[in-house]
């Protein structure tokens, strides 16, 4: 690089600086879970609250002071935003924006709900008075329909007036709660209420230049459909205020419901204005500044170029000093490999030396020549912030770990951002490939080898957590993850999503939602969004049940949906060793069989704080106490949960500052209004 290449840079950094002041970056955040710092983000309308890590836009809970029907509430981000501006041309600039939450709308005792929610652009914090009912938190009997109100909102409707199409619909509302646009969901397949609950992601996209609305919905878990379900051309700038909020409302009525958002995520165009009104700076400051900026850098340039191209010139290519640093600060300082060598044992990681593959990168077969040892080479397919993160969450935490049943760690490689672990190769590959693909030349496993794999992820398993000097949460754990050596002992592998919990702390919060596989997820992850030792537990009561069943836990069995609810049929009918592979023809041991089944059903426990804890799981297998007590009937799975049913750290629990002077009843919401309690316990012992 010379003199007049630096002038080059310095000019081309003037022209992106003037570029990038006259286009500003879009609002982006994400929120969830909520718990109570979210009060000074949001405008709480009461009775809604934030609680249970979510927004409960209309009340969660019930007492003498406060009920749940005939109630609406609003949730908004206490924040406006510039929607549309004219542009100094004589024209009008519309913002865009994409918002995608997900949802929760819940039958109270599986009773028909009421009344709706609504995603909303407001043009203030307040919620009308009379809101309740059909009127849904946005407008009430006198406002209704009003120009005026400004409102455009998205609802969720679960009850039919005489202006709805059904009590399963979704609707486009300008100013009113009568739809401008409906359409049902039946038609789709998605009910936005079933009975037992169920989680939903919506997405709304509005484009500023088309002047178009979409709006998709979808099951949480599954893709983004193709096609929206609800579409429509609409110009803001016609129907809502100049500066406006965004944020939910929702009603009850005779029929009540659960209200909850679980989580969501805004992006909005900021329009030039919008940024000056909100603390920043406007255009010229952005332009004065960026000019001031380039001129200085332009001098400083031109003294220091020769110092810059001798550092250039010795600067390594590889290496990201922060990744390095972490790497070589580990305690026990884990062996690094050197690249070229594990290239060669995987001969360039060939496609035929592939183990598996998920959604952490790829796994490689190697051999290294020159100690005639077989690896296992993990390779990282993310090179950006987030696979560096799983990298070294996973070295961190198996690098400290010493059990016989734990995959044992050999190194790590990184080079030119590519990121490797290095493990013991296990010859006998996965537990799932035995159970589930024998026609790839793997022996069906016999019924001792069964046991004692299991009896290998129980010990693995305590020792995660109780024996080593930190908790740590493997949270998933799958019959996949299970690796066997050349004896068919059982190895616990694959720590991408481990995660070592601090001092004192019982839970883990993932900020993206609720990490595993699911079969293997405990039914309150997908509330709290917290993995625990409970939830470990029920991980391990999924395989339990999946070894000795030789079924996977989503496998539709016996006219039920999961595994889980066949097998407890079949202890409620005492015959539960129908249960246990036919392809082992009745070669196991009855009382074996019967013992693990039981705990596999124990493990599964829908309430957290019901399962057995892993000391007695392992005495349990060992034989050293009875089988644990099940009840006949799988009991029903409560949230919000009762205080001290989840084991989860005060400093992580979310909770609501009570200042009325009434105290919160949490019920059961199978039994709610009944009075009965229809949680079982089971016994470890």
């Amino acid at each position: 690089m010379d003199l007049q290449a630096s002038v080059v840079t310095i000019v081309s950094f003037l022209i992106l600086a003037l570029s990038q002041a006259q286009n500003l970056q879009p609002f982006h955040r994400e929120y969830g879970p909520f718990n109570e710092t979210y009060y000074d983000i949001f405008q709480v309308e009461r009775p809604a609250t934030i609680s249970n890590d979510a927004l409960q836009i209309t009340p969660d809970s019930i007492n003498v002071n406060f009920t749940l029907a005939n109630r609406s509430g609003r949730v908004l981000l206490n924040k406006s935003f510039i929607l549309w501006e004219d542009d100094g041309a004589g024209g009008v600039r519309v913002a865009s924006f994409n918002s995608s939450f997900v949802i929760n709308i819940f039958r109270v005792n599986n009773s028909t709900p009421g009344e709706g929610l609504a995603f909303l652009i407001a043009p203030d914090l307040a919620l009308p008075e009379n809101s309740e009912g059909q009127y849904l938190g946005l407008t009430n009997s006198t406002t209704d329909s009003n120009p005026e109100n400004g409102i455009v909102a998205i609802e969720l409707d679960t009850v039919k007036q005489e202006f709805d199409p059904d009590d399963n619909h979704m609707g486009l509302n300008i100013h009113s709660v009568i739809s401008l646009k409906t359409v049902s969901l039946d038609d789709l397949g998605i009910e936005i209420a079933p009975v037992g609950g169920r989680n939903h992601m919506v997405w709304v996209h509005y484009d500023g230049n088309s002047k178009k609305m979409e709006v998709y919905m979808a099951e949480e878990g599954k893709a983004k459909p193709a096609t929206p379900a609800l579409a429509a051309e609409l110009n803001l700038k016609d129907l809502v205020r100049e500066k406006s909020y965004f944020g939910f409302a929702a009603s009850t009525g005779r029929n009540f419901q659960l209200n909850c958002v679980l989580s969501w995520n805004l992006t909005v165009e900021m329009l030039s204005d919008d940024s000056v009104e909100n603390g920043g700076f406007d255009n010229k400051k952005l332009i004065k500044i960026s000019v001031g900026i380039g001129v200085a850098l332009f001098s400083l340039l031109l003294i220091g170029v020769g110092t810059w191209l001798y550092y250039l010139h010795k600067k390594k290519a590889a290496s990201d000093p922060n990744l390095l640093g972490a790497l070589k600060s580990l305690p026990g300082t884990p062996r690094e490999f050197p690249f070229n060598d594990l290239k060669k044992a995987t001969n360039n990681f060939d496609e035929r030396h592939k183990l598996g593959q998920g959604g952490f990168g790829v796994v490689y077969k190697g051999l290294l020549t020159k100690e005639n040892i077989q690896i296992a080479v993990k390779k990282f397919s993310r090179d950006n912030i987030k696979g560096q993160d799983d990298f070294l969450s996973e070295l961190t935490i198996i690098n400290r770990l010493r059990h016989k049943h734990l995959v044992r760690l050999l190194g790590w490689c990184h080079k030119s951002g590519m990121l490797l672990l290095v493990y013991d190769y296990m010859p006998n590959g996965s537990l799932d490939n035995h159970l589930f693909h024998e026609l790839e030349g793997n022996v069906i496993l016999e019924w001792n080898l069964r046991y004692k794999i299991i009896s290998g992820v129980a010990s693995a398993l305590h020792y995660l957590h109780n024996e080593y000097d930190q908790t740590v949460v493997h949270r998933d754990l799958k019959a996949s993850n299970i690796m066997l050596d050349s004896e068919f002992n059982a190895r616990l592998g694959d720590f991408g999503l481990a995660r070592a919990l601090e001092n004192e702390k019982t839970s883990y919060a993932e900020l993206e939602g609720v990490p595993g596989t699911m079969g293997y997820i405990a039914p309150e992850c997908f509330h709290t969004g917290k993995a625990t030792r409970e939830s470990d537990v029920y991980g391990f009561g999924a395989v339990v049940l999946e070894v000795v069943c030789g079924q996977r836990p989503w496998t539709k069995i016996g006219g039920f949906q999961f595994l889980v609810d066949w097998v407890w049929s079949l202890h409620r009918e005492e015959r539960i060793l129908e249960a246990v592979d036919e392809r082992l023809n009745s070669d196991y041991v009855d009382e074996e069989a019967k013992r693990l089944l039981l705990l596999g059903l124990a493990c599964s426990h829908p309430i957290a704080s019901e399962r057995p804890k892993t000391l007695a799981i392992f005495q349990i297998i060992s034989g050293l106490v009875p089988p644990p007590h099940v009840p006949p009937f799988k009991p029903a799975f409560v949230w919000p949960a009762a205080v001290g049913n989840i084991d989860v750290d005060a400093s992580s629990a979310d909770t609501i500052p009570i200042t009325s002077g009434w105290t919160p009843q949490y019920m059961s919401r199978e039994s709610f209004g009944t009075g009965e309690n229809t949680g079982s316990t089971v016994s470890p012992v």
